[in-house]
Protein backbone atom coordinates (compact mmCIF):
# COMPACT_ATOMS: atom_id res chain seq x y z
CA UNK A 1 0.00 0.00 0.00
CA UNK A 2 3.07 2.52 1.00
CA UNK A 3 4.99 1.79 -2.45
CA UNK A 4 1.20 1.98 -4.19
CA UNK A 5 0.43 5.84 -2.71
CA UNK A 6 4.35 6.42 -3.49
CA UNK A 7 4.06 4.90 -7.07
CA UNK A 8 0.64 7.24 -7.32
CA UNK A 9 1.94 10.20 -5.91
CA UNK A 10 5.02 10.69 -7.79
CA UNK A 11 3.22 9.94 -11.45
CA UNK A 12 0.33 12.56 -9.97
CA UNK A 13 3.68 15.84 -9.61
CA UNK A 14 5.15 14.22 -13.25
CA UNK A 15 2.07 14.53 -15.10
CA UNK A 16 0.83 17.86 -12.79
CA UNK A 17 4.61 19.05 -14.33
CA UNK A 18 4.22 18.93 -17.93
CA UNK A 19 0.48 20.06 -17.54
CA UNK A 20 1.62 23.58 -15.76
CA UNK A 21 4.10 23.67 -18.69
CA UNK A 22 2.00 23.01 -21.53
CA UNK A 23 0.82 25.88 -23.31
CA UNK A 24 -2.78 25.19 -22.81
CA UNK A 25 -2.34 24.85 -18.87
CA UNK A 26 -2.16 28.62 -18.27
CA UNK A 27 -5.60 29.11 -16.84
CA UNK A 28 -5.66 26.07 -14.49
CA UNK A 29 -1.93 26.44 -13.03
CA UNK A 30 -3.08 27.70 -9.72
CA UNK A 31 -5.50 24.54 -9.41
CA UNK A 32 -2.41 22.80 -10.91
CA UNK A 33 -0.10 23.74 -8.16
CA UNK A 34 -2.88 23.21 -5.40
CA UNK A 35 -2.80 19.31 -6.87
CA UNK A 36 0.74 18.94 -6.93
CA UNK A 37 1.58 20.11 -2.99
CA UNK A 38 -1.66 18.11 -2.36
CA UNK A 39 0.79 14.86 -4.55
CA UNK A 40 3.96 16.24 -2.74
CA UNK A 41 2.39 16.35 0.66
CA UNK A 42 1.03 13.23 0.51
CA UNK A 43 4.26 11.29 -0.17
CA UNK A 44 6.35 13.20 2.24
CA UNK A 45 3.73 11.70 5.04
CA UNK A 46 3.79 8.47 3.87
CA UNK A 47 7.39 8.38 3.14
CA UNK A 48 8.47 9.73 7.07
CA UNK A 49 5.35 7.52 8.74
CA UNK A 50 5.10 4.62 7.04
CA UNK A 51 8.79 2.57 7.13
CA UNK A 52 8.22 3.13 11.16
CA UNK A 53 5.01 1.27 11.76
CA UNK A 54 6.30 -1.55 8.85
CA UNK A 55 9.64 -1.39 11.23
CA UNK A 56 8.15 -1.74 14.44
CA UNK A 57 5.64 -4.63 13.39
CA UNK A 58 8.81 -6.19 11.58
CA UNK A 59 10.68 -6.14 14.77
CA UNK A 60 7.89 -7.67 16.97
CA UNK A 61 9.75 -5.70 20.21
CA UNK A 62 7.53 -3.12 22.32
CA UNK A 63 7.60 0.66 21.08
CA UNK A 64 9.17 1.25 24.25
CA UNK A 65 12.04 -0.91 23.90
CA UNK A 66 12.90 0.94 20.55
CA UNK A 67 12.31 4.55 21.04
CA UNK A 68 13.10 4.60 25.52
CA UNK A 69 13.77 8.64 24.98
CA UNK A 70 9.97 8.79 23.26
CA UNK A 71 11.72 10.98 20.37
CA UNK A 72 10.55 8.93 17.92
CA UNK A 73 7.07 9.03 19.12
CA UNK A 74 6.97 12.98 19.37
CA UNK A 75 8.26 12.78 15.71
CA UNK A 76 5.71 10.73 14.55
CA UNK A 77 3.07 12.44 16.22
CA UNK A 78 4.35 15.53 14.73
CA UNK A 79 4.68 14.11 11.16
CA UNK A 80 0.88 12.89 11.62
CA UNK A 81 -0.24 16.01 12.73
CA UNK A 82 1.58 18.07 10.15
CA UNK A 83 0.58 15.20 7.13
CA UNK A 84 -3.26 14.83 8.05
CA UNK A 85 -3.86 18.31 8.46
CA UNK A 86 -2.55 19.88 5.69
CA UNK A 87 -4.20 17.47 3.05
CA UNK A 88 -7.15 18.68 4.29
CA UNK A 89 -6.46 22.38 4.59
CA UNK A 90 -4.74 21.93 0.94
CA UNK A 91 -8.51 20.73 -0.65
CA UNK A 92 -9.74 23.52 0.92
CA UNK A 93 -7.66 25.94 -0.97
CA UNK A 94 -8.13 24.01 -4.09
CA UNK A 95 -11.93 24.39 -3.61
CA UNK A 96 -12.01 27.74 -2.96
CA UNK A 97 -9.68 28.68 -6.08
CA UNK A 98 -12.26 26.68 -7.81
CA UNK A 99 -15.60 28.65 -6.78
CA UNK A 100 -13.72 32.08 -7.33
CA UNK A 101 -12.33 31.40 -10.88
CA UNK A 102 -15.73 30.01 -11.89
CA UNK A 103 -18.17 32.51 -9.98
CA UNK A 104 -15.78 35.41 -9.95
CA UNK A 105 -13.85 34.49 -13.03
CA UNK A 106 -13.20 38.93 -13.50
CA UNK A 107 -12.04 39.33 -9.90
CA UNK A 108 -10.35 35.93 -10.12
CA UNK A 109 -7.99 36.71 -13.13
CA UNK A 110 -7.23 40.25 -11.56
CA UNK A 111 -6.37 39.45 -8.57
CA UNK A 112 -5.33 35.49 -8.46
CA UNK A 113 -1.54 34.05 -9.50
CA UNK A 114 0.18 31.12 -9.21
CA UNK A 115 2.64 33.41 -7.06
CA UNK A 116 -0.26 34.03 -4.84
CA UNK A 117 -1.01 30.55 -4.91
CA UNK A 118 2.26 29.30 -3.65
CA UNK A 119 2.27 32.13 -1.07
CA UNK A 120 -1.09 30.75 0.24
CA UNK A 121 0.42 27.02 0.18
CA UNK A 122 3.46 28.00 2.38
CA UNK A 123 0.75 29.60 4.86
CA UNK A 124 -0.82 26.33 4.95
CA UNK A 125 2.17 24.31 5.35
CA UNK A 126 3.28 27.21 8.52
CA UNK A 127 0.26 26.93 9.64
CA UNK A 128 0.10 23.04 9.90
CA UNK A 129 4.36 22.87 11.57
CA UNK A 130 2.81 25.02 13.63
CA UNK A 131 -0.03 23.45 15.00
CA UNK A 132 1.95 20.47 15.14
CA UNK A 133 5.11 22.15 17.53
CA UNK A 134 2.07 23.63 19.77
CA UNK A 135 3.76 19.91 22.44
CA UNK A 136 6.75 21.77 22.71
CA UNK A 137 5.06 24.97 24.46
CA UNK A 138 3.17 22.42 26.76
CA UNK A 139 -0.13 22.53 24.83
CA UNK A 140 -1.31 18.84 24.28
CA UNK A 141 1.13 15.85 23.78
CA UNK A 142 1.82 13.04 21.34
CA UNK A 143 1.76 9.29 23.37
CA UNK A 144 1.54 5.93 22.24
CA UNK A 145 -1.39 4.89 20.54
CA UNK A 146 -2.87 0.80 20.41
CA UNK A 147 -1.75 -1.50 19.51
CA UNK A 148 2.14 0.24 20.16
CA UNK A 149 2.98 0.52 16.59
CA UNK A 150 2.14 4.33 16.31
CA UNK A 151 1.90 7.89 18.19
CA UNK A 152 -0.90 10.53 17.75
CA UNK A 153 -2.38 12.98 19.59
CA UNK A 154 -3.33 12.43 23.11
CA UNK A 155 -7.00 13.14 24.08
CA UNK A 156 -6.68 12.45 27.68
CA UNK A 157 -8.10 14.82 29.67
CA UNK A 158 -10.39 16.78 27.42
CA UNK A 159 -7.35 17.69 25.00
CA UNK A 160 -7.49 21.69 23.70
CA UNK A 161 -5.05 20.30 21.56
CA UNK A 162 -7.04 16.93 20.31
CA UNK A 163 -10.08 19.34 19.48
CA UNK A 164 -8.60 22.58 17.92
CA UNK A 165 -7.01 19.19 15.28
CA UNK A 166 -10.74 17.27 14.72
CA UNK A 167 -12.37 20.74 14.71
CA UNK A 168 -9.90 22.26 11.87
CA UNK A 169 -10.44 18.88 9.87
CA UNK A 170 -13.68 19.15 9.81
CA UNK A 171 -13.78 22.79 9.09
CA UNK A 172 -11.69 22.60 6.12
CA UNK A 173 -14.28 19.34 4.69
CA UNK A 174 -17.16 21.73 5.42
CA UNK A 175 -15.73 24.37 3.50
CA UNK A 176 -14.96 21.88 0.87
CA UNK A 177 -18.10 20.52 0.69
CA UNK A 178 -19.64 23.97 0.43
CA UNK A 179 -17.17 25.64 -2.24
CA UNK A 180 -17.89 22.70 -4.78
CA UNK A 181 -21.72 22.73 -4.34
CA UNK A 182 -21.31 26.54 -4.81
CA UNK A 183 -18.69 25.73 -8.29
CA UNK A 184 -21.00 22.86 -9.65
CA UNK A 185 -24.11 24.98 -9.22
CA UNK A 186 -22.28 27.81 -11.54
CA UNK A 187 -21.00 25.03 -13.56
CA UNK A 188 -24.12 23.61 -14.61
CA UNK A 189 -25.65 27.38 -15.09
CA UNK A 190 -22.74 28.39 -17.44
CA UNK A 191 -22.95 24.70 -19.00
CA UNK A 192 -26.51 25.14 -19.74
CA UNK A 193 -25.95 28.58 -21.12
CA UNK A 194 -23.21 28.10 -23.46
CA UNK A 195 -25.16 24.53 -24.33
CA UNK A 196 -25.89 25.69 -28.04
CA UNK A 197 -22.82 27.53 -28.77
CA UNK A 198 -19.82 26.77 -30.87
CA UNK A 199 -16.38 24.63 -30.34
CA UNK A 200 -14.98 27.02 -27.49
CA UNK A 201 -18.32 26.53 -25.32
CA UNK A 202 -17.90 22.34 -25.59
CA UNK A 203 -13.79 22.64 -24.59
CA UNK A 204 -15.03 24.95 -22.06
CA UNK A 205 -17.42 22.42 -21.15
CA UNK A 206 -14.76 19.31 -20.97
CA UNK A 207 -11.91 21.07 -19.12
CA UNK A 208 -15.10 22.30 -15.90
CA UNK A 209 -16.43 19.21 -15.81
CA UNK A 210 -12.49 17.34 -15.77
CA UNK A 211 -11.94 19.81 -13.24
CA UNK A 212 -15.31 19.36 -11.04
CA UNK A 213 -15.08 15.60 -11.05
CA UNK A 214 -10.82 15.83 -10.06
CA UNK A 215 -12.71 18.02 -6.89
CA UNK A 216 -15.60 15.99 -6.14
CA UNK A 217 -13.46 13.06 -6.30
CA UNK A 218 -10.93 13.97 -3.94
CA UNK A 219 -13.78 15.80 -1.88
CA UNK A 220 -14.98 12.60 -1.69
CA UNK A 221 -11.89 10.69 -0.88
CA UNK A 222 -11.52 12.75 2.19
CA UNK A 223 -14.56 12.32 4.05
CA UNK A 224 -14.51 9.19 3.61
CA UNK A 225 -11.06 8.77 4.47
CA UNK A 226 -11.00 11.55 7.91
CA UNK A 227 -14.35 12.14 8.84
CA UNK A 228 -14.81 8.94 11.36
CA UNK A 229 -11.05 9.67 13.32
CA UNK A 230 -12.04 13.98 13.56
CA UNK A 231 -15.07 12.81 14.62
CA UNK A 232 -13.90 9.95 17.20
CA UNK A 233 -11.13 12.81 18.30
CA UNK A 234 -13.76 15.71 19.15
CA UNK A 235 -16.16 13.32 21.05
CA UNK A 236 -13.24 12.01 22.77
CA UNK A 237 -11.94 15.35 23.72
CA UNK A 238 -15.28 16.30 24.65
CA UNK A 239 -16.19 13.95 26.93
CA UNK A 240 -12.75 14.21 28.48
CA UNK A 241 -11.36 10.76 28.46
CA UNK A 242 -8.61 8.81 26.61
CA UNK A 243 -8.64 6.15 24.15
CA UNK A 244 -10.48 3.38 25.01
CA UNK A 245 -7.63 1.21 24.83
CA UNK A 246 -6.02 1.17 28.02
CA UNK A 247 -6.50 -0.77 31.03
CA UNK A 248 -8.69 -3.69 30.47
CA UNK A 249 -9.21 -3.40 27.05
CA UNK A 250 -9.70 -7.45 26.56
CA UNK A 251 -13.33 -6.65 27.32
CA UNK A 252 -15.24 -7.56 24.30
CA UNK A 253 -16.84 -3.83 24.25
CA UNK A 254 -13.76 -2.49 24.80
CA UNK A 255 -11.55 -4.84 22.20
CA UNK A 256 -14.66 -3.47 19.75
CA UNK A 257 -14.18 0.37 20.06
CA UNK A 258 -10.36 -0.50 20.19
CA UNK A 259 -10.88 -1.99 16.16
CA UNK A 260 -13.17 0.91 15.58
CA UNK A 261 -10.82 3.33 16.30
CA UNK A 262 -7.83 1.75 14.68
CA UNK A 263 -9.99 1.43 11.64
CA UNK A 264 -10.41 5.03 11.53
CA UNK A 265 -7.00 5.57 11.78
CA UNK A 266 -6.26 3.04 8.45
CA UNK A 267 -8.66 5.12 6.95
CA UNK A 268 -6.97 8.23 7.11
CA UNK A 269 -3.54 6.82 6.31
CA UNK A 270 -5.54 5.04 2.97
CA UNK A 271 -6.33 9.01 1.68
CA UNK A 272 -2.65 9.66 1.00
CA UNK A 273 -3.00 6.40 -1.10
CA UNK A 274 -6.06 7.35 -2.50
CA UNK A 275 -6.02 10.92 -3.55
CA UNK A 276 -3.02 11.07 -6.15
CA UNK A 277 -5.27 8.41 -7.73
CA UNK A 278 -8.02 10.43 -7.68
CA UNK A 279 -6.45 12.83 -9.73
CA UNK A 280 -4.61 10.23 -12.28
CA UNK A 281 -8.21 8.27 -12.43
CA UNK A 282 -10.02 11.67 -13.34
CA UNK A 283 -8.27 12.76 -16.25
CA UNK A 284 -9.41 13.78 -19.74
CA UNK A 285 -7.67 11.59 -21.83
CA UNK A 286 -9.21 8.51 -19.41
CA UNK A 287 -12.76 9.90 -19.38
CA UNK A 288 -12.87 10.28 -22.97
CA UNK A 289 -12.14 6.73 -23.39
CA UNK A 290 -15.31 5.75 -20.74
CA UNK A 291 -17.29 8.07 -22.80
CA UNK A 292 -16.27 6.07 -25.59
CA UNK A 293 -16.67 2.84 -23.80
CA UNK A 294 -19.91 3.38 -22.60
CA UNK A 295 -21.14 4.76 -26.03
CA UNK A 296 -20.25 1.05 -27.60
CA UNK A 297 -21.97 -0.58 -24.92
CA UNK A 298 -25.00 1.50 -26.07
CA UNK A 299 -24.52 0.80 -29.72
CA UNK A 300 -24.04 -3.17 -28.79
CA UNK A 301 -26.73 -3.59 -27.32
CA UNK A 302 -28.82 -2.94 -30.09
CA UNK A 303 -29.98 -5.77 -31.97
CA UNK A 304 -27.92 -4.57 -35.12
CA UNK A 305 -24.45 -4.67 -33.28
CA UNK A 306 -25.43 -8.32 -32.15
CA UNK A 307 -26.06 -9.45 -35.68
CA UNK A 308 -22.64 -8.56 -36.76
CA UNK A 309 -21.06 -9.68 -34.12
CA UNK A 310 -19.17 -7.35 -33.60
CA UNK A 311 -16.50 -7.11 -30.14
CA UNK A 312 -16.68 -4.25 -28.05
CA UNK A 313 -13.07 -3.71 -28.51
CA UNK A 314 -13.65 -2.56 -32.58
CA UNK A 315 -16.79 -0.76 -31.30
CA UNK A 316 -14.33 1.29 -28.81
CA UNK A 317 -12.37 2.35 -31.65
CA UNK A 318 -15.11 2.74 -34.10
CA UNK A 319 -16.59 5.28 -31.56
CA UNK A 320 -13.00 7.07 -31.14
CA UNK A 321 -12.67 7.44 -34.49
Amino acid sequence: MMLTGVVGNALAMLLVSRSYRAKGGRRKRSFLLCIGSLALTDMLGQLLTSPIVISVYLSGRPWAAMDPSGRLCDFFGFSMTVFGLCPLLIASAMAVERALAIRAPHWYASHMSPRATERGLLAIWAAGVALALLPLAGLGRYELQWPGTWCFISTAGGSAFAAAFAALGLLSLAVTGACNLATIEALVSRCRAKAGGAQPGSRWGRIATETLLQLLGIMCVLSACWSPLLVTMLRMAWEHRAGPCRGEWRRWELRRECHLSLTAVRLASLNQILDPWVYLLLRKILLRRFRQAASAVSKCSNAECGDRSITLSEEIRRTAA
